[in-house]
């Protein structure tokens, strides 16, 4: 089961939800040139690109509270969210190898 976002004190008194954004330039910021070039020269990372970030949207949304669904529905995404951004940083990798 997964874990629930961290709460913290918000400015009103309440507690504010803290959910981590996991798009590709804050997971890999050191990387963020090569991930524009190969959005912009690959074809196969491009397509790629858009169905991660697609599913992490979906996944915000979830954790968010905007969208409802079954924990295991959310665990799928959040492994699906994972193998993409496997691939990815595979991606990335070889083209920095490439480029050397």
């Amino acid at each position: 089961m997964a874990s629930p976002p961290e709460a913290y004190p918000s400015g009103s008194g309440g507690l504010e939800m803290s959910i981590e954004k996991h798009d590709l330039i804050h997971e890999f910021p050191e990387h963020r040139e090569q991930i524009h070039e190969l959005k912009m020269n690959n074809h196969h990372f491009a397509r790629l690109f858009d169905e991660y970030h697609e599913v992490d949207h979906e996944v915000h949304r979830i954790e968010n509270g905007v969208e409802n669904t079954a924990d295991e529905y959310l665990e799928r995404k959040k492994k699906e969210r994972l193998h993409l951004k496997d691939q990815l940083y595979g991606m990335i990798r070889e083209s920095l190898g490439s480029s050397r």
